[in-house]
């Protein structure tokens, strides 16, 4: 029996054997599975499919038309952009059963994947990436990185509020929204806490 915590549209079908936490909104025609859990105040759009034993963390947004299937897990504040696909087979046919072969594909706190991207399964999306629309990732990504294409490069680093990063030479740079720094060492790029010097 589902808890009474969280909003379901009338057309939305939810399997017994869900988990949902409270405050998450369930849009018209959608469809999740048993086994599957999804956080507390998550948004899950219009025509989205959350397959077995799927996690979402808690204030995942999902936008309409998108397909999350069996062998994903996103944490906490993911966005997935309208009609963006995950795959969980690396060379799937019809005709042979290969769902022993799921690959797992792991998306981190708040990164987010823009519309009609495709994550190639088998791979982790580092936390606050961002995805560029329709971009086809084939490989991991880091925390913080900007990956646009088919297949997908990296063209730099974003902040958590989702603005390119431009990085002294010594390896500061300041989100011009939040004014929280980062520092870039070795391709990597952590976020500073505390006070930082002038740049």
């Amino acid at each position: 029996m589902h808890p009474v915590n969280f909003l379901k549209h009338d057309t939305a079908v939810i399997d017994a054997g869900c988990i949902i936490g409270a405050g998450t909104q369930v849009w018209h025609f959608s469809h999740l599975m048993k086994g599957c859990i999804v956080g507390s105040k998550c948004n899950i759009g219009q025509n989205v499919f959350i397959g077995k034993d799927v996690v979402l963390g808690n204030n995942v947004k999902v936008q309409n038309n998108v397909s999350i299937y069996t062998g994903v897990t996103c944490g906490d504040d993911v966005f997935l952009g309208p009609s963006m696909v995950f795959t969980n087979v690396i060379n799937p046919r019809s005709a042979i059963d290969r769902k022993n072969q799921l690959k797992k594909t792991v998306v981190k706190r708040g990164a987010s994947i823009g519309a009609n991207a495709t994550i190639v399964c088998g791979n982790t999306l580092g936390e606050y990436c961002m995805v560029g629309a329709g971009s086809v990732i084939t490989k991991p990504v880091k925390p913080y990185a900007l990956m646009i294409g088919n297949p997908a490069l990296q063209k730099g680093w974003v902040s958590e509020y989702g603005h390119t990063l431009s990085f002294s030479t010594a390896g500061i740079a300041v989100c011009p929204e939040s004014g929280e720094a980062y520092r870039l060492e070795n391709e990597t790029v952590t976020k500073i806490t505390g006070s930082i010097k002038a740049i």
